[in-house]
């Protein structure tokens, strides 16, 4: 099989672009809570941002059309590509090509990241990324010899972006099959109720005030009260290396007030905001996405004026399923996650018009 060439970001010259000079920006029509229909295909873009945006779908008719940039202008200023035709709340602008021209999902995912990559950590609640701002921010794209955005270009590296990942699920899928333990999970289980101080040790972070280190430049994980990207708020150097916490990994992590379980696998920084939930033994990143998942139910009982501290932390009960002789049963829910996952590979290979030899071995 020939070796195609590999592009690189290296490879084309890049300029500053003013977005409103390049892209057309305007807003979209809220379409009210009390006027939503539901069941229905239509998906509902909001200024959430997480999931792309997306909160449900409704049988109200399109109010906007699909292949546009998504803007929150209401809090941090999330980008997001949108394929489809879609409804949207209040404070949703759009960024859209000029003279008609359509933005395919790969110059769209480009461009969300330039965007992104340009404004993180310039705008919130006291500064939003309103129109008139988003009309003015500037913006670094690769360029044609002629100077003009070079949306070829900006195709090809997406879409060779795509094909890496895929090959990276195809071995990924298989390495889940594979290691699916006893061939599968079980068709019954029983449950019972633990206590997370029986499972876990937990800890806080440290001291550090995030307001006053640069999360951009870095190169440690800074984790947060957050409640998407994983609690990620950045990336942070810091020289003083008693602020890494020394236990093993992977962790769950959860927030005082947002209450909001996410599994770490990697070193981080953290605030005294955070709670470090630590196995009392080693358990994989499976299992913890399992107990996370649990955890996440009780999250409704926690709020800014009854947080999830430590000490109500260990107290918290969660239900699990466990072994014959009623311990937490830890091979079953590393199965139940790994046959999850694969089920949603699955569809997402399908969706794509793929199929995948069970037997055979993808390599990177």
């Amino acid at each position: 099989m020939e070796q195609k060439n590999k592009l690189s970001l290296s490879d084309v010259e890049w300029k500053e672009f003013v977005i409103g000079k390049i892209f057309n920006i305007s807003g979209t029509v809220t379409t009210h809570p009390s006027a939503l229909i539901n069941g229905g295909k239509t998906p509902r873009i909001t200024c959430a941002a997480t999931n792309n945006g997306f909160e449900n779908t409704y049988q109200n008719q399109p109010t906007e059309k699909g292949q546009v940039l998504t803007v929150d202008s209401a809090t941090i200023g999330f980008v997001s590509y949108q394929a489809v035709d879609f409804i949207a709340t209040d404070h949703v602008e759009k960024i859209s090509m000029k003279n008609g021209n359509t933005m395919n999902r790969y110059v769209g995912l480009f461009l969300v990241n330039a965007i992104t990559y340009s404004t993180a950590n310039k705008y919130g609640y006291g500064y939003k990324f309103s129109q008139s701002r988003i009309a003015k921010q500037k913006i670094l794209l690769p360029v044609t010899a002629e100077g003009a955005p070079n949306y070829a270009f900006m195709e090809a590296y997406m879409k060779q972006i795509e094909e890496k990942l895929l090959e990276r699920y195809k071995n990924y899928k298989t390495l889940i099959f594979s290691n699916l333990s006893g061939g599968g999970v079980k068709p019954s289980i029983k449950w019972k109720e633990f206590m997370m101080k029986d499972l876990f040790y937990v800890k806080i972070g440290k001291n550090i005030d995030g307001n006053k280190i640069d999360k951009l430049s870095g190169k440690s994980a800074y984790i947060t009260r957050k409640e998407s990207n994983n609690g990620l708020d950045g990336f942070i150097n810091f020289e003083d290396t008693d602020n890494f916490l020394n236990i093993n990994y992977p962790v769950i992590t959860i927030g005082n007030e947002t209450a909001e379980p996410f599994v770490q696998n990697f070193p981080f920084f953290t605030g005294t905001k955070v709670n470090i939930l630590i196995p009392k033994i080693n358990l994989n990143e499976d299992v913890l996405f399992f107990i996370a998942t649990s955890l996440k139910m009780h999250k409704s009982k926690y709020s800014y004026s009854f947080t999830v501290n430590s000490t109500r932390l260990k107290q918290q009960k969660i239900l699990l399923p466990t072994t014959v002789d009623g311990k937490p049963d830890y091979v079953y829910m590393a199965n139940y996650m790994k046959a999850l996952e694969y089920k949603k590979l699955q569809k997402y290979f399908q969706y794509k018009g793929l199929e995948l030899d069970e037997k055979k071995t993808y390599k990177q």
